[in-house]
């Protein structure tokens, strides 16, 4: 799959693994070494690119200490905690490998599995996600809302994925640099990518319970996926064409409120009774005025977009590859003598 702007550059490397790191003090060394004994027998040219989400412990600084012992590491300091998403978005943007694979630094995902993911990423799929097998998080709190969230999600998006929220994955080089991060959509990878005409994939992986340190991840966090998956929704349905969804709201509501006016008209002809106190026709001429105003809505976002894409040359379409017969020189014409 070719890149869809042409000033991304090309890949340089096979592999680049995104680490998003907040308060893992206690799990960085055990993390450079599973990495190393589980990516150096691949036979791939790779780096690992860390990102220090704002660790207010002593990750800085066991960070720049795995990047002395290993010049493949690349470690990006934020100056204050971003979120996952924002440390996403610079592992990606500093990824040069052709295939970009995520994983937490908790060490619940097994490095081992990075080399199962790569196989079934080789078979020719643009996203291959781990599927958590027999996870350690509690039933309630954590199993149970996931399990909703992802059904919600595979049925909203039309990507059918059991655990959305297992970050050990694998991109596609433009993938990854195509996709744009904001908010907390960091989750919503595959969905915001299935735009692309991408091919994924899932395989069973590993969950380990956690050694060191405690979860970032609360309950609350299933309120902000429902809120992010609206966003989503939008992001994939509507993004290019606004004026569908709110002009088709408008045409429902302002359609009811002149329903309701030529109901009223009509009454009033044949009854001759007064209307004008009748709370239905306050509620008439609000869905009219409502009914305007979406639709005004919808061609003020539409214009907008239209801005958004050609100010950025944002395109239209994505391209997987390029293929295009050599031709054989033409000799030029001789001129007669």
């Amino acid at each position: 799959m070719s890149s869809r702007l042409e000033e991304i550059a090309a890949p340089e490397l096979e592999l680049s693994v995104v680490i998003p790191i907040y308060n893992e003090e206690g799990n960085i060394e055990r993390l450079q070494r599973e990495l190393s004994a589980a990516l150096d027998p691949l036979g791939r040219e790779y780096e690992v690119v860390a990102i220090n989400d704002g660790s207010s412990d002593r990750s800085y600084a066991l960070l720049n200490a795995a990047q002395a012992r290993d010049a493949r590491w690349h470690i990006i300091h934020f100056r204050r905690n971003f979120g996952q998403t924002a440390a996403m978005a610079a592992g990606f943007q500093a990824a040069r490998g052709q295939v970009v694979v995520t994983i937490d630094a908790d060490l619940q995902n097994d490095p081992a599995d990075i080399g199962r993911i790569l196989e079934k990423f080789d078979e020719g799929y643009d996203i291959v996600s781990g599927w958590r097998q027999n996870r350690k998080e509690p039933l309630f709190l954590r199993r149970i809302p996931s399990a909703l969230a992802n059904r919600l999600i595979s049925r909203s998006t039309g990507i059918k994925l059991h655990d959305y929220g297992c970050t050990l994955k694998a991109y596609h080089f433009d993938v990854a640099k195509g996709v744009q991060l904001y908010g907390e959509l960091h989750r919503f990878i595959p969905a915001l990518a299935s735009q692309m005409g991408v091919k994924v994939a899932e395989i069973p992986v590993k969950d380990r319970a956690r050694r060191w340190g405690s979860s970032k991840y609360g309950f609350s966090r299933t309120f902000k996926v429902i809120l992010d998956l609206i966003v989503v929704v939008f992001l994939l349905s509507y993004f290019n064409r606004p004026l569908y969804v709110f002009g088709s709201a408008g045409f429902l509501v302002g359609g009811i409120g002149t329903l309701l006016g030529g109901y009223l008209t009509v009454f009033k002809l044949i009854t001759e009774n007064k209307i004008g106190d009748r709370p239905l026709l306050q509620l008439a001429a609000l869905l009219m005025v409502l009914g305007v105003q979406f639709v005004s809505t919808g061609i003020v976002a539409d214009m907008i977009m239209r801005t958004y894409h050609e100010s950025q040359r944002k395109p239209i379409y994505f391209i997987r590859e390029r293929r295009r017969a050599e031709r054989e020189a033409t000799p030029p014409a001789q001129e007669p003598v």
